[in-house]
């Protein structure tokens, strides 16, 4: 019996260090109200945390700062940007977009884009604060860099002529560009309007970031282009050939010629077959002319040409206007102590020597003849392959007077040369006339 009592005592003590063991719904209340005390506070210190850091990095966004941002509104006269890390928007005003004249900012950018750019102003009020910013800065200074580069480089750059000012052209290279007038072309160019909106090529001429000042020159390409072509031509060019050109510009002692980047010179006497006083008189800016070369000496660039030597001579065609007998009139060129040099025809002088000027007996042409004097002729010989005619004025005039032989010893006495003599020499025809007619040899 004692031991039933004692066996079920023992048995309540272990159920009551049971039920003392097990928390109650009191102790779990209060541990959850401390937990979520605590979780609370870590909230609030997480959330001041992140309010220090942007307030932190609030503070570092200052005038000068290189920012980024997106584009979320476009207004008529500036831009809206969302500052990555700013507390405020920024603002770009039309005139800070870009380097060019503009009047639409939806020229430059659009809802969306992301950008970069310098921030030149902070005005930081709690209810209405922002940022002005200027894109234009970032892209001029980027573009200078860029320019820089290619001006080192001696790059070629295309760009749009936005814009034809006084002195110039305005360019687009990513921030305004200059050429001034006088590095437009290496030709006369009298109006410009014709360059706005096209793309040309230009190299950089001058750079100064501090002045904002950039200046280009399509004349440097021209130039080079030239020098190129030039040297391409000199190249094909040889003696004998025979090319066409286009006659650039005339000066008193002959004609430039156009060979397609390199000028040869025509020299006044190689115009025409006859004497031509001014080159105007013969030729037109302008004009294509066919040409021969002469001589070409390509480490100084020079070219000589003939047009005359293009030409069909005047002896090809001779016997199609003259023949041997012919009566005809002439004009007085020049006078030799030998005789008088007479032209029949453009390109066609023909010697009168002394011997047949006159039935008289004439010490000089000078007696009776003068330069620009108009004569009758009769021709009494011609020479093609020699390119010599033999002409007499007193074979058409009465005989009043003994005849005179055809002497050399003038020469002689007048120190005139063989060759002056050979250039020019009479023909038997010349000195005799007809009294070689029927003239035969002693068998």
């Amino acid at each position: 019996m004692t031991e039933e009592l004692n066996n079920q005592t023992e048995e309540l003590n272990e159920k009551d260090l049971v039920e003392n063991v097990e928390p109650t719904e009191s102790e779990e209340v209060t541990e959850t109200v401390e937990q979520s005390t605590d979780e609370k506070s870590t909230e609030e210190t997480n959330s001041d945390e992140v309010e220090q850091m942007t307030e932190d990095m609030i503070d570092e966004v200052k005038v000068g700062d290189r920012v980024k941002g997106s584009v979320v509104k476009i207004e008529e006269k500036a831009v809206i940007v969302h500052i990555e890390g700013g507390k405020f928007d920024g603002i770009i005003p039309i005139s800070q977009l870009s380097g060019l004249r503009i009047e639409n900012a939806e020229e430059v950018v659009a809802v969306g884009d992301e950008i970069e750019a310098f921030v030149t102003k902070v005005e930081n009020d709690e209810e209405d604060g922002k940022y002005i910013l200027s894109k234009r800065k970032v892209d001029e200074l980027s573009s200078f860099e860029d320019l820089q580069k290619k001006k080192d480089n001696d790059e070629i750059i295309t760009a749009e002529v936005k814009e034809v000012v006084k002195g110039g052209l305005v360019v687009d290279v990513g921030l305004r560009g200059f050429i001034p007038a006088s590095l437009i072309s290496n030709e006369y160019v009298e109006d410009f309007s014709d360059f706005e909106g096209q793309t040309i090529e230009m190299k950089v001429e001058e750079l100064d970031a501090e002045q904002n000042r950039v200046i280009l020159s399509r004349k440097a390409i021209m130039e080079s282009k030239a020098l190129e072509e030039k040297q391409a031509v000199l190249d094909k060019l040889e003696e004998g050939q025979v090319v066409t050109g286009t006659i650039a510009r005339l000066t008193n002692f002959g004609a430039f010629i156009d060979l397609g980047g390199v000028d040869g010179l025509v020299h006044v006497s190689q115009i025409a077959h006859h004497h031509v006083e001014k080159p105007e008189d013969e030729l037109t800016i302008g004009n294509e002319v066919d040409v021969k070369i002469i001589s070409v000496d390509k480490d100084a660039e020079r070219i000589s040409l003939s047009i005359k030597d293009a030409l069909p001579g005047p002896f090809e065609t001779i016997e199609e206007n003259f023949s041997i007998g012919d009566a005809v009139k002439g004009e007085v060129k020049r006078l030799a102590p030998f005789g008088a040099f007479v032209e029949i025809g453009p390109g066609l002088q023909g010697l009168v020597h002394i011997s047949q000027i006159s039935h008289d007996h004439i010490g000089t042409p000078e007696e009776v003849l003068e330069p620009g004097q108009e004569v009758q002729v009769k021709i009494l010989d011609i020479d093609k392959e020699a390119e010599r005619i033999s002409l007499s004025i007193k074979a058409l005039q009465e005989q009043t007077g003994s005849t005179n032989d055809y002497d050399k010893s003038y020469i002689k006495q007048n120190n005139y040369s063989q060759q002056d003599v050979d250039q020019d020499a009479p023909t038997l025809g010349d000195m005799f006339g007809d009294k070689l007619k029927g003239f035969k040899a002693d068998q």
